[in-house]
């Protein structure tokens, strides 16, 4: 029985807390960094009501201490995806069907945890798994994730009180249901709070889901796993399971039931799953939702007038927070010749003074990168880069150890030709690349910003001149998703920046706002006529 239309009002961003020396959140995080590094986990997947170890390991270590262990989790076969999709299936009846406030609820208490109880050991278990330092923790696995939290139970609650109009003698109304099958949620490394939202946005609207977090994140994800229980999360309706990607992808996107995919991931992955569930459409009960947030080659084009000093922070942080290893990363940035000299100067002083190594050092800016292929990769540019005779020079950084841990220096790499490389494809490493413009060729680089990469994710302007800003804004309309002036390319805030691309950037379906949650709702409209008529005649038919 509904005894009332519960609404839930905007909340208010999640405070980032700052960890100053002395302060009480300080001294929690050290002693969860501590207490988190002391023990080894043993990480079940979790599948309807069952913790399943399977005893096939997989070792949990620090990138940036790879001689650690952290514990290790335990790997599923192609039999443990059929019994998460069943488990799944067996509790979407009574999920789909529970009230509102209690679904609701649920995702309310899961976000106080983290704000209160397990903000030090989330932020901790991310900063040992993922090697993030202290702030980018904070922004990321407790803020954001509480954020996505709190605001989609809000966004979600606006979507349900959205009805049609009724004419007189009838009755019009909305039904918001959850998709008809199951939804498959494959999440990064990069960020806990992706992680969380992708499964839990999709849970939220009453569907229920598979989830497949990248190995390099289980250490955060079973934690959260975790606190989603505690919060009250019934079996069944998330199952977090830790199989290779061709198996369970073999299973998921060849069954009838299967609904949707809610991804974060690499373009080339999520091309290659699209085209798999358009072969496979014949065998679907309905159209599955596609939604991804793919990769990016993110820009900052400067302008002739632009504060220098502004640039500069713009480019370390944009760049460098997090080793670059966000989709959203300062990756390519255009220099009018002009200001090349001065920000040349001040941003190699800028990098050199950037502290790298552990987490557990909160004075470090820099850790490691997620694990050994990406550092081969990203020193494999590096070394590109270096050859005599080319087309590109070093302005600071370069040198690369794996001995301890993943540690690539920030590098700066200036190159003569603004297609090179690095200009243009994605690198998810504390890589930037820098290109030269002359300065009264502003238009002609803003075309060569728009057609230089196949991404369109994130990017910035940085001016004073006004209509330098208006320009950039109408040329690059269709090259970022996410557009910043006068402010580096990252850090979008749910509820203020709503975030996603397009392109090869993915199907810009926005989380962080309503739009996403949209794509996990089927609409059925309801119309009732009370006073129904009793003949098929139409009084036009008379000849009286």
């Amino acid at each position: 029985m509904q005894f009332g239309d519960f609404y839930y009002p905007s909340p208010v961003n999640e405070p980032v807390l700052n960890y100053a020396p002395g302060s009480a959140e300080r001294l929690a995080l050290k002693k969860a960094l501590k207490e988190l590094k002391s023990e080894k986990v043993d990480v079940p997947m979790y599948i309807g009501a069952e913790e399943i170890r399977t005893g096939n390991k997989v070792e949990i270590r620090p990138p940036h201490e790879h001689k650690h262990i952290l514990g290790h989790f335990h790997t599923g076969v192609a039999s443990h995806v059929t019994k998460a999709i069943n488990e799944a299936l067996k509790a979407k009846e009574k999920w789909a069907g529970l009230s509102w406030e209690n679904r609701a609820n649920i995702f309310l208490k899961a976000a106080d945890l983290l704000a209160t109880k397990y903000r030090p050991y989330i932020n901790a278990a991310t900063m040992l798994g993922q090697s993030k330092n202290v702030i980018q923790a904070e922004l990321d696995s407790a803020c954001e994730l509480i954020d996505f939290l709190r605001f989609n139970v809000h966004f979600l609650s606006d979507i349900y009180r959205q009805q049609p109009i009724s004419g007189a003698g009838m009755n019009n109304r909305l039904e918001y249901r959850p998709l008809e099958g199951f939804v498959f949620a494959l999440t990064p490394f990069n960020f806990t709070a992706i992680g969380g939202n992708l499964p839990t946005s999709a849970a939220m609207c009453g569907n229920v889901v598979i989830w497949k977090c990248a190995n390099t994140q289980v250490y955060s994800a079973q934690l959260f796993m975790r606190i989603l229980k505690e919060a009250g999360l019934p079996d069944g309706v998330i199952n977090l399971v830790f199989i290779d990607g061709p198996t369970i992808g073999n299973i998921v996107f060849n069954h009838p039931d299967f609904a949707g995919i809610h991804f974060t991931g690499s373009t080339g992955v999520f091309n290659k799953m699209w085209e798999i569930i358009g072969a496979n459409m014949n065998k679907y009960k309905s159209y599955p939702r596609i939604v991804g947030e793919t990769g990016g080659k993110d820009f900052i084009i400067v302008h002739k007038s632009a504060d220098a000093d502004v640039v500069v922070t713009a480019l370390a942080r944009g760049a460098f927070e997090y080793q670059g290893q966000k989709c959203s990363a300062a990756s390519r940035a255009y220099i009018p010749s002009n200001l090349a000299a001065s920000i040349k100067k001040k941003l190699v002083e800028t990098v050199k003074s950037l502290k790298m190594g552990t987490v557990e050092d909160f004075t470090n800016f820099i850790n490691a990168v997620i694990d050994e292929k990406s550092f081969d990769k990203l020193e494999g540019f590096i070394k590109q880069s270096k050859k005599k005779g080319g087309v590109t020079k070093l302005w600071v950084g370069g040198n690369c150890d794996k001995s301890k841990g993943y540690f690539i220096e920030p590098t700066i790499i200036e190159t003569t030709d603004p297609n090179y490389i690095t200009m243009s494809e994605e690198l998810f490493g504390p890589i930037l690349t820098i290109y030269v413009y002359d300065e009264n060729k502003y238009e002609e680089t803003l075309k060569l910003v728009d057609a230089t990469s196949a991404y369109a994710l994130t990017g910035a302007v940085i001016a004073q001149d006004r209509s330098a800003v208006e320009l950039a804004t109408n040329k690059l309309r269709n090259s970022a998703g996410n557009f910043y002036i006068n402010d580096k390319p990252t850090g979008a805030v749910v509820g203020q920046q709503p975030f996603g691309g397009a392109r090869a950037s993915g199907t810009n379906d926005k989380a962080g706002s309503p739009l996403n949650l949209y794509r996990w709702l089927s609409a059925r409209t309801i119309k009732e006529t009370f006073n129904p008529p009793t003949n098929h005649l139409y009084s036009f038919m008379s000849e009286k």
